[in-house]
This record gives structure tokens, C-alpha cells and sequence, in this order.
């Protein structure tokens, strides 16, 4: 990873075959991070390590130890013992009932909105291709031609032809 400087805040981080762009004025990165967090991205920390520049300055105040400190100077005062709270009427008398439906197991169903044409429309139906006539697939076809009368005359005039030559050849032989 090697810094370009392009204008006195712009730099230029290649990295790899990436290059990304640091604005150390506006605080932004191309990766995102580093304007989104307020945290150093590691372009930018390449950036400012590179100009020999101090990496707090570059850092939201929120990340910096006197913050941190800042956040638990203030006293947590812990709940009182549920008999001593001090609880409204009003609040006191309502009743939270449960939700009345629950919602039902696995992926919610996708809603598609069909205009009232498509609705009106029948719906396709598949039909077997030799019969052309639908509700049923080849196994259950009652009314198909039958398919195999051309291939079984061709065998059986094969079959006499060799037969003819069988017994040309046998007479011959005899």
C-alpha cells in the first residue's frame, strides 16, 4: 500500500490494483468508513502515516479516552425494590394482553399483484403432445395413436427379407 499526494489534502492510496481517495480536510475516504465512523479507515491511517501526522487529531472525540471517562462520570442510580416503586392508577389498572395472532413459522410469502385482466384470464393448462388433449402425461394417455405400428411393420419386413435369405443360402448350401 503506497500514498500518491494529488493537492495539499488530497491523497491518492493504492492499494493492490484499488486505488482509493483521502481527503484529510473534509475527512472522507472513498471506502466510506472513515466519514461514517468518524474512525481512522486503513487508507486514511496510511495517509496520515505516511505525512507524519498525529492520529487523534483525525479521530472523532467520541473514541478518545477523556469521553470514555466522561461517559461513566455521571451516578448510576440503581431501580428501587419493585415494592417501593411508585406506580400511577391508571398505569396500575391496565391489562397487557398477548398478541392474538401469531405469526406462522418460515419465509412470509411474497405478494404479487396481479391487474384484474390476468385474473379474468384462464389459467394455462399443459397438454399431452401427441393426443393434444390435456389433464394427463403419456402413462395415463387413453387415446393416442398408436405410435410403434410404422416401426413394427418395418421389423417384420426385415425379418421375413432375412428369412427369404436364410433360406436362399441354406438351399444354396444344400
Amino acid at each position: 500500500m503506497y500514498v500518491v499526494l494529488s493537492i495539499e489534502y488530497l491523497h491518492t492510496v493504492n492499494y493492490g490494483e484499488r486505488h482509493y481517495t483521502v481527503c484529510l480536510l473534509e475527512r472522507k475516504c472513498f471506502c466510506g468508513r472513515f466519514q461514517v465512523d468518524e474512525l481512522l479507515c486503513i487508507y486514511a491511517w496510511a495517509v496520515l502515516k505516511s505525512k507524519f501526522l498525529m492520529l487523534e487529531d483525525y479521530c472523532s472525540n467520541y473514541y478518545k479516552p477523556n469521553s470514555v471517562v466522561m461517559t461513566y462520570d455521571v451516578p448510576i442510580i440503581p431501580l428501587p425494590d419493585r415494592n417501593d416503586w411508585n406506580i400511577p392508577a391508571h398505569v396500575a389498572e391496565e391489562v397487557v394482553l398477548p398478541p392474538k395472532w401469531k405469526r406462522p413459522p418460515g419465509r412470509p410469502k411474497k405478494k404479487c399483484d396481479k391487474p384484474f385482466s390476468e385474473l379474468l384470464q384462464p389459467k394455462n393448462q399443459h397438454s399431452y403432445s401427441i393426443c393434444r388433449q390435456g389433464r394427463h402425461n403419456k402413462q395415463t394417455c387413453r387415446n393416442a395413436p398408436p405410435t410403434f405400428t410404422v416401426a413394427k411393420v418395418h421389423l417384420q419386413q426385415h425379418l421375413q427379407l432375412t428369412l427369404i435369405n436364410l433360406k436362399h443360402t441354406v438351399a444354396d448350401f444344400q
